[in-house]
């Protein structure tokens, strides 16, 4: 995957929660292809597999998944989200959930707008390995 435009973008110079709300929608995009690809079925049932996927609880646990392997430069991006200050806290997540949620998307999206696709593909395997 690569960047979808070919604008000029530094990602050291955007706020976490903003590499977060991009982030949010690259790992969506990846859950969405995995699950499509699997095999054809309700579109209801590929928004709840979705949804199980991409909460703040599930991508919690994902973030401890991957911190072993993350490099300095992606832990510091990790980092970065998780110490981002969020406004509200949603009722269906807690608190140290949906920091780590934060984190985890701020890192998929500072790797996607650094180019780093082949990384991307490499961090979500380990997400979905049993």
């Amino acid at each position: 995957m690569e960047r979808l435009l070919n604008q000029d973008c530094d990602p050291l110079q955007l706020s976490p929660l903003t590499l977060a709300f991009v982030g949010d929608c690259v790992f969506e995009l990846f859950v969405r292809e995995r699950l499509v690809c699997q095999g054809n079925c309700p579109v209801k049932k590929l928004h709840q597999r979705s949804v199980e996927q991409v909460c703040a609880a599930a991508q919690a646990k994902f973030s401890q998944k991957l911190l072993p392997h993350l490099t300095e430069e992606e832990q510091g991006a990790y980092q970065r989200g998780r110490n981002a200050h969020v406004n509200h806290v949603p009722k269906s997540a807690s608190a140290a959930d949906y920091h780590a949620a934060t984190a985890f998307e701020a890192l998929f999206g500072y790797l996607y707008l650094s180019g780093k696709t082949e990384r991307l593909r490499e961090l979500f395997a380990i997400c979905m390995e049993e």
